[in-house]
């Protein structure tokens, strides 16, 4: 089986793709990115992992691109709301007019399979209930618009031959050799660690649900080799991780040996709270369930973040911040505003 990871230096895609060689025997996974980002040097990237890798933009990506693919999975996005707020045009250019274009091109090519790398952050504002893949959409962001759009872009393309499978991904998190710093798991991690507490910028009060980039792979193992339905799209995830930040925040103080949190309860209401219903994930995927254990998630990227030269910089001043990257980036003329390479990139 071949496999084609579109934004394979992202942060889940070396996991993605270790996990896919080592669960289907004989499968070959490519890679293309547009190389925006450098991994944990602590942490190599794993090449061996890749019959091939390629640097291109998605936007750029034609059929010839994807010939002799069996599935493609779109990972590549602008990753994070702070981003889409600051980049609002490059969101909706790459996260869904190219990633339809992809797809397009993927169908033409005689891909069988497309995943898309979704959110379960569509919901946006939730209320008590636990939202299903039924329910009405909240968008609140340019990020959660993005995968909206795409989604909606994706329904018509879906054939018996062309099979779709969205997945709405809880919130990531853990450790990764392309890791990030601004998911909320991490940067309680990350903070802890660096200054000896952990900051809760909200009130601490919006629901979340997380989930392990490992158990990430998983359901993207589950969606390159699953049957049946031409279209599903799926919230990923499970009620056993999911948290209110606030409490979240004193789970990983424990396990670290008692760190302080402190809880910012003047902070103006985080509109972005939702919890998720899993049931439709756990009864299409039974074999592919989230296994990652809370306490091993946190003590391994405590780990990695140990091993970490940070060069006197916090944690949201480095180059694990992906909004401080593409901005030096930008300032330095490597990217444009529409955050493609320039001549000097």
């Amino acid at each position: 089986m071949k496999i084609m990871l579109i934004g394979h230096r992202g942060y889940i895609g070396p996991v993605a793709a270790t996990h896919l060689t080592r669960a289907l025997p004989g499968a070959e996974v490519h890679g293309v990115d547009a190389n925006w980002f450098d991994g944990s040097e602590s942490d190599p990237f794993p090449d061996a992992a890749f019959a091939r890798q390629s640097r291109a933009d998605v936007r750029d990506l034609g059929p010839d691109d994807f010939a002799g693919m069996d599935a493609v999975v779109a990972l590549a996005a602008v990753s994070n709301d702070p981003i889409g707020k600051e980049f609002e045009g490059a969101t909706a250019e790459i996260n869904s007019e190219a990633v339809l274009g992809a797809a397009k091109a993927a169908r033409a090519a005689g891909v069988r399979r497309f995943v898309f790398a979704s959110s379960c952050s569509m919901y946006g504002a939730g209320s008590d209930s636990f939202r299903k893949e039924t329910d009405t959409l909240n968008p609140l962001t340019a990020y959660a618009r993005s995968k909206v759009a795409t989604e909606e872009g994706l329904r018509p393309l879906a054939t018996d031959d062309f099979m779709v499978t969205s997945l709405r991904f809880s919130t990531a998190c853990g450790a990764s050799p392309m890791l990030r710093l601004d998911l909320v798991l991490n940067d309680f991690v990350a903070t802890a660690l660096r200054t000896g507490k952990i900051e809760v910028l909200s009130d601490g009060t919006p629901w979340r649900p997380l989930i392990h980039v490992e158990d990430m792979a998983r359901a993207i193992e589950w969606a390159v080799t699953r049957d049946g339905d031409k279209l599903i799209e799926v919230n990923v995830g499970s009620q056993d991780w999911t948290w209110q930040i606030g409490q979240l925040a004193k789970e990983v103080g424990e396990v670290l040996g008692g760190v302080a949190v402190e809880i910012n309860t003047d902070a103006a209401p985080d509109n972005r709270s939702y919890r998720v219903d899993f049931s439709r994930f756990a009864a299409l995927a039974p074999n592919h369930q989230p296994q990652k254990d809370f306490r091993e998630a946190v003590e391994e990227l405590a780990a990695q973040v140990g091993r970490i030269d940070f060069s006197g910089m916090s944690v949201r001043q480095s180059r694990f911040i992906r909004l401080n990257v593409l901005r030096d980036h930008v300032a330095g003329g490597r990217l444009d505003g529409h955050l493609r390479w320039t001549a000097g990139g």
